[in-house]
């Protein structure tokens, strides 16, 4: 099957979805909000008064998922590189993280306080061939901890999108290293021909 016909097959799947249709009915931004909250209901992620960084978070529905937990109680930041219509108790810095002034600008907005989450569902612009898609998917979770390294306080958490495969269990020992407890999620609404699963990183250690 062409390209045409998987996005013609993948679209018609996708509006038939029940999560889809869940999300849209209940006023989500996408589909992706259920696998935060099924991760959440199990892990208890969220607290009144914590502070989040979302990576990734375009078009915003973990965000939008925090910031219902939260309450107002907390601080949220949002980073994507695309455009994200604002939402109500979250700060949305536009950018990519990796760069200096972009980083500055989340330093800044967090006015010196440390980070109790860093959560990122981001994923690579996907070719449908794995010799690229994994390596791309494993970088973004590199990126996320690295970042996470910068910010997080002590005791602080890590969830982040991986895909198992190539790189996967030399990244499990690198968060191994930095956090105290680590666990894989692979939640109900994640597709089940998807090869992603998040990895919750509990405890981190501030070296």
């Amino acid at each position: 099957m062409g390209k045409k016909g998987s996005s013609h097959r993948w679209l018609k799947e996708h509006h038939r979805d029940e999560h889809v249709l869940r999300a849209r009915k209940e006023g989500w931004r996408s589909r992706a909000v259920f696998k935060l909250e099924e991760i959440d209901k199990k892990d208890r992620l969220f607290r009144p008064g914590m502070i989040v960084v979302d990576l990734g978070a375009a078009p915003g529905s973990w965000s939008q998922y925090a910031a219902h937990r939260l309450q107002g109680q907390g601080r949220i930041v949002a980073l994507d590189r695309l455009e994200m219509p604002s939402l109500p108790d979250v700060d949305f810095i536009q950018g990519d993280f990796t760069e200096q002034s972009v980083l500055k600008a989340l330093l800044e907005t967090l006015g010196g306080r440390r980070v109790d989450l860093v959560m990122s569902d981001m994923a690579p612009n996907m070719s449908g061939m794995k010799a690229v898609d994994q390596p791309a998917t494993m970088y973004l979770a590199e990126l996320s901890l690295d970042l996470g390294r910068q910010v997080l306080s002590e005791g602080g958490n890590l969830l982040v999108k991986t895909f198992q495969g190539e790189g996967f269990d030399e990244f499990l020992a690198e968060l191994r290293k930095a956090f105290a407890k680590v666990q894989v999620r692979k939640p109900k609404a994640s597709r089940d021909r998807s090869p992603e699963v998040y990895l919750l990183a509990r405890n981190y250690r501030v070296v």
